[in-house]
Formats: structure tokens, sequence, C-alpha cells
């Protein structure tokens, strides 16, 4: 099963609704992934296979070996369902 990260500056609360719109959109999808919720400094050292969060904070990732995804917007839960439709 693949591991969805939701990373944020502080991961609080940002992080935590994207990660509820994230298992709500894996649902309708019809699929299943483990989602959890981070601060950009504990990120660095977790495992995942996707990563979604804020462009800047994305550029910041960059050397993770997971798929990171950098949103303009993080609660665009259009472009997050293309994404894990894409990409589970």
């Amino acid at each position: 099963m693949k591991k969805i990260l939701i990373v944020c500056g502080n991961g609080l609360g940002s992080s935590f609704i994207v990660e509820m719109n994230v298992k709500k959109i894996i649902s309708e999808l019809n699929k299943e992934a483990e989602v959890s919720h981070t601060d950009l400094t504990s990120a660095k050292g977790e495992a995942a296979d996707i990563i979604i969060s804020a462009k800047d904070i994305a550029e910041h990732l960059s050397s993770h070996s997971a798929q990171v995804f950098g949103l303009s917007n993080l609660l665009d839960n259009e472009k997050i369902k293309h994404i894990l439709s894409q990409n589970l």
C-alpha cells in the first residue's frame, strides 16, 4: 500500500485539513493508501511514496525519494484528485 504524506510548515492546521480531503478523495476513487500529515522538518526523515505540499514547501523536499507535488492552492481538491488518480 502506498503512503501519502501531507506536509506543511508546522504540521498542524493546513496539513490536517488536506489529509482529511485526501482520504475522502481516495475513497471516492475506490483506492487505498496510508495518509498522514507532518511538518517540513519531520518529513525529510519519513518514508513516503507521494508527498503533497504547498509549492514553497515542496522546493525543500526535492531530495526526498518520494514523488513530490507542490500545489499553489492546498485546498484545490480537483488538482489533488488528478494527482491521486494518476499516481495510485
